[in-house]
């Protein structure tokens, strides 16, 4: 497999401490928000932790499901509206092929969104790789098309299914 030596992946591994891994993506929201100079309310906060609580990404039904979960009274538009702001900051990516989210991993550095999607377990991870957007826009230049924005989504299987159940 080639990879750039810029790329870094989030895949969860064995013995992941994801509860270290929600708080550090907290963490990283509240700083990148006051670097911004917006403000990261309850709701947004409790969206964003949504979004988080697995590898996985999760459809904005599922975070209005969650939200009731908690006792909290939340209409889809507030859900919606959330997911926004966090898209809009940097903070979360929407995986267009799921119609989901899930957390950005470097907030507020600039990144390509590069995904790989596991279709056995579900788990999604970001790839950051400058060759990748490199080689899209040099492709679409050469065509006479000016790259603006970009998303990859490549469907595989992440190393844990593959040990799991073969290389399927």
């Amino acid at each position: 497999m080639l990879q750039s030596r810029f790329a870094k992946m989030s895949f969860p591994v064995p013995g992941h401490d994801h509860r270290r891994c929600v708080a550090g993506a907290l963490d990283a929201a509240e700083a990148e928000c006051r670097r911004r100079g917006a403000r990261l309310t309850d709701v947004r906060r409790r969206v964003l932790e949504l979004v988080w609580a697995s590898h996985a990404p999760i459809g904005a039904y599922a975070v209005l499901d969650a939200l009731a979960g908690d006792g909290r009274a939340a209409a889809p538009p507030t859900v919606y509206r959330a997911l926004d702001f966090l898209l809009a900051h940097g903070l979360v990516h929407r995986i267009e092929r799921l119609n989901a989210f899930i957390g950005c991993s470097h907030p507020g550095a600039p990144h390509s969104g590069q995904f790989l999607l596991c279709k056995e377990c579900g788990a999604a991870a970001e790839l950051d790789d400058p060759a990748i957007a490199g080689a899209v826009a040099t492709a679409s230049a050469r065509v006479g098309f000016t790259v603006t924005g970009q998303t990859v989504e490549a469907e595989g299987l992440c190393a844990l299914c593959r040990r799991e159940g073969g290389d399927g």
